[in-house]
């Protein structure tokens, strides 16, 4: 009988054990998606996924003089006409900087009073001065002198007006300074972010992020990155339908605009700054033809385009 007792021993255990692991697994149950994935209505396509822009591009505004920034005169989404002031920067010393400016031109222009009123003076005086030269009541010399002192004060004269035109030119230049400062828009457009505020310090030059940036959204154009070993299926002109990612039955007809003539590394809509980038891509531009959908600029886009057929081979 014992020698039995192992053998059954074992066995239990082996079978508490299977039913230990079967009861451990995890069930998972089949779900279904909330929505279908987008399916192309051609009969040969290239996919490709898409990103919404301005029709405009996305313009980043900058700004071309550094400074404080004293007043946001604009607001997210709103629109703006060309030359709209977007923000203002502190001009404190560039107004201290014209009143010195002014001052000088003041100054500038009281000298060439007077050297115009000493010119007049010494005119008269040489007139007067060849008057009586024939009656012998002044000297030779005297008149010669008076004529030297005239051309001399002509030449302050012409000093003096070079002196006013750099002072009007300095003074203007600060003005123009003062009228930079205030930063326009640059076309009509929507203000799809702003990123800086009153207080902050703009910098000029690039910088890293827009200040502002602005899109003209009416209408809509998609950036489609097709791969290069596809993109000789794609011809100008061709059929294309975009899927609103989320919701596959959300869909817009495409209208060609344009291809851009430069193929260029796939870029990652990921946001991650380490991106291994193993292919090159062409992007075409299309105008989303519907205006009924919700759609924003930044938003993706799964593409289906309508692709040629194979080439015959030249000989």
């Amino acid at each position: 009988m014992k020698q039995y007792l192992l053998p059954v021993l074992a066995a239990g255990a082996a079978l508490f054990a299977t039913v230990s692991v079967v009861r451990t697994q995890p069930v998972r149950e089949v779900t279904e998606p909330v929505s279908p994935p987008p399916a192309s209505s051609f009969t040969d396509t290239v996919a490709a996924v898409g990103l919404i822009e301005a029709s405009t591009e996305h313009i980043s505004v900058g700004t071309p003089l550094s400074g404080v920034v004293t007043e946001v005169l604009v607001t997210l989404n709103q629109s703006v006409r060309a030359g709209t002031p977007l923000f203002r920067l502190d001009t404190r010393a560039l107004q201290a900087s014209l009143a010195v400016h002014e001052s000088q031109l003041t100054a500038a222009r009281a000298r060439q009073a007077t050297a115009q009123c000493q010119v007049e003076d010494l005119n008269d005086r040489l007139e007067r001065s060849l008057k009586l030269r024939s009656s012998t009541v002044i000297s030779e010399d005297e008149v010669i002198r008076t004529r030297f002192a005239l051309k001399v004060s002509q030449a302050r004269v012409v000093e003096a007006q070079a002196e006013v035109a750099v002072a009007e030119a300095s003074a203007a230049s600060v003005r123009t300074e003062i009228a930079r400062s205030t930063i326009l828009a640059p076309m009509d457009a929507t203000v799809l972010q702003l990123k800086i505020r009153p207080g902050e310090f703009a910098a000029a030059g690039a910088s890293t992020a827009p200040l502002i940036l602005l899109g003209n959204l009416s209408p809509l154009h998609l950036r489609v990155d097709i791969d290069e070993h596809e993109a000789w299926r794609v011809q100008p002109g061709t059929r294309a339908k975009g899927h609103v990612r989320g919701n596959a039955d959300l869909a817009s007809p495409l209208s060609f605009v344009r291809f851009e003539p430069f193929v260029i590394p796939k870029r990652s809509l990921t946001g991650d700054s380490i991106e291994r980038v193993d292919t090159r891509v062409l992007q075409a531009i299309y105008r989303l033809d519907r205006t009924d959908l919700r759609l924003y600029a930044g938003q993706q886009m799964d593409v289906f385009i309508e692709a040629s057929g194979t080439p015959t081979a030249s000989r």
